[in-house]
């Protein structure tokens, strides 16, 4: 934890030597904010001409200059008077002053700038040496999408030379197997103009899809949940009702029907709570555990689209169980047993998991958030599941565990959850039946394993560099001929793999034999299935893979064990 302060200290110190290179080199500049992150740190300003790609290099050398001016960091606490004197000129800086309590302020100096600040910095600029510049994005000022327009400048910076190098490997590594343009060059996906942040997905990429789907059904099906489907569209009285137009309003798609306000689901949870209500239930039936693959829309800014990771739209494998408080937490340990054989099929190794608890704007009272924290902390135990707390992270409804997946090339992702909510079963006067004969409420949990489909297969792409393991990719066999004397035979192979459930493909382009395995391979197909007279002659296949690997001489007998071992 010490180091990661450090790290923190360092990256908000860099934020302020960014914003003192762009004041130098742009003069007419003015300030916002500029925090550190988990992964570095960015700066918000509002430029008098729009920032370019190529004033990065341009900003990062002046940065590196004032850092061997060795200017020591300095913080004090000054009048409010003295603040909106200095920021005259700034509303950003003069609101934000208005808005801290107290009578004072923090003011951060390095030579001749200074910033509004609570202080925590590096001794002198100097100590400020290993740090990246990364983009430029727009942003609002208070990510208010109605306030002032602003371009945001991201960077990182680490505590030594060698871990930026390293992080430096991981950007060019993340730029070669950036899952758009495996997505353009697989076919998979595209993005058009007519429907920005909303992806389509063209027939493989799609079948993709459709392969998670089938997995976790299968999952499902053995837990005993129930699949149910429920409208994208619902009245704007149900979002009033489940508290999300309060708390979430600016990213829902509302529209009217027949003078009615009506919202396009960003939850499936208000569904399968009407489900839920429709009928009378009984201790007998608890838990109930209904999942959903559900359609979602978010409006998202647009500078905030990025690729699959970040969309308008998107499928959760969602999940809602409800059971009685004595069935809490064994749901909750199942689920943490499912979440961790789901994600270790993709060969995610490391799982970092984390437990988010109350935030500020919340429903309910103190006591049934700590039955339900403390519920998820003993399920997390009893698991020998470790953890770190989150403290103020959980949702507006209930505090959560977040599984974080650590890709192929160290970077982490938030996948599942798993939320405990007592409030939207009261909200909804949900109830059952008990033994005694009397209503009870049931507790509510929301869970996602994958979470969206869409950004868990943009992660996907990376994780494997494009090279998708047989059992999932979306076509598995290519079925190549040496010559057109063995068309005959690669279509009986062909029939054969179709009818085991095999994506297959015939390459009938008549191309050498060494271009249709070129092509083969910058498709990312698994296994090629090569035949010559050999082959047909001895009723028997070479089998090729990805990598070059060949065995010779195989049997359909045995190439059918070889997929069921890949399946």
């Amino acid at each position: 934890m010490k180091q990661e302060q450090k790290l923190e200290v360092l990256r908000h110190s860099a934020a302020h030597l960014l914003a003192h290179a762009v004041t130098e080199l742009f003069q007419n500049t003015q300030l916002t904010i500029g925090p550190a992150t988990k992964t570095g740190f960015f700066y918000d300003f509002l430029p008098e001409r729009n920032f370019k790609d190529e004033d990065l290099p341009i900003i990062e050398q002046r940065m590196h200059e004032i850092a061997q001016q060795k200017l020591p960091l300095t913080h004090e606490q000054v009048s409010k008077e003295y603040a909106r004197e200095l920021y005259k000129d700034n509303p950003f800086k003069l609101e934000l002053i208005d808005q801290i309590p107290g009578d004072t302020v923090g003011i951060a100096r390095q030579g001749s700038f200074y910033d509004l600040c609570r202080g925590g910095h590096v001794e002198s600029t100097h100590d400020i040496q290993h740090f990246k510049l990364l983009s430029i994005s727009g942003a609002y000022w208070r990510a208010d999408r109605e306030k002032q327009a602003l371009q945001r400048i991201s960077g990182t910076a680490f505590l030594t030379a060698k871990e930026l190098r390293m992080y430096e490997t991981r950007i060019e590594e993340a730029i070669k197997y950036d899952h758009r343009r495996l997505g353009r060059e697989l076919d998979l996906f595209s993005f058009q103009e007519e429907g920005v942040g909303f992806p389509f997905f063209h027939p493989r990429g799609k079948r993709i899809l459709n392969t998670l789907t089938s997995f976790l059904r299968a999952k499902l099906d053995k837990a005993n949940y129930q699949e149910i489907a429920t409208p994208a569209m619902l009245s704007a009285e149900l979002w009033k009702q489940s508290g999300h137009y309060a708390h979430y309003k600016d990213n829902m798609y509302f529209c009217e029907i027949e003078k009615q306000e009506y919202a396009i689901k960003p939850m499936n949870c208000p569904g399968a709570m009407l489900v839920f209500k429709q009928r009378p239930h009984s201790y007998r039936e608890l838990p109930l555990r209904l999942a959903e693959f559900g359609l979602v829309h978010r409006y998202e800014l647009s500078g905030a689209l990025h690729g699959l990771f970040r969309v308008r739209a998107f499928t959760q494998d969602d999940a809602h169980i409800f059971c009685s408080k004595q069935q809490l937490e064994e749901e909750i340990l199942s689920n943490i047993t499912m979440t961790y054989d789901v994600l270790k099929k993709f060969s995610f190794s490391t799982i970092i998991v984390y437990l988010s608890t109350r935030p500020k704007t919340a429903l309910g009272n103190d006591e049934l958030w700590e039955h339900a924290t403390q519920a998820l902390k003993n399920s997390l135990e009893k698991s020998n599941t470790p953890y770190t707390v989150l403290e103020g992270e959980g949702a507006f409804y209930g505090p959560k565990i977040e599984f974080h997946i650590e890709d192929s090339m160290g970077r982490t992702w938030q996948c599942g959850t798993i939320q405990v909510d007592f409030f939207q079963p009261e909200n909804f006067d949900l109830h059952f039946i008990t033994s005694q004969g009397i209503k009870d409420r049931p507790v509510m949990v929301h869970r996602v394993i994958l979470g969206s489909f869409e950004r868990f297969l943009g992660i996907l792409l990376e994780h494997y560099k494009g090279k998708l393991p047989f059992w999932i990719a979306p076509l598995q066999v290519k079925v190549l001929t040496i010559t057109e004397q063995q068309t005959e035979y690669a279509k009986t192979i062909l029939d054969t793999l179709t009818n085991w459930g095999i994506h297959a493909e015939l390459d009938v382009s008549g191309d050498p034999i060494s271009g249709q395995i070129k092509r083969a391979q910058l498709q990312q197909i698994p296994w090629m299935i090569v035949l010559g007279n050999k082959e047909v002659e001895h009723n028997t296949i070479t089998l090729r893979y990805l990598n070059g690997k060949q065995e010779f001489g195989l049997t359909l007998e045995q190439l059918k064990d070889k997929i069921a071992a890949e399946l």
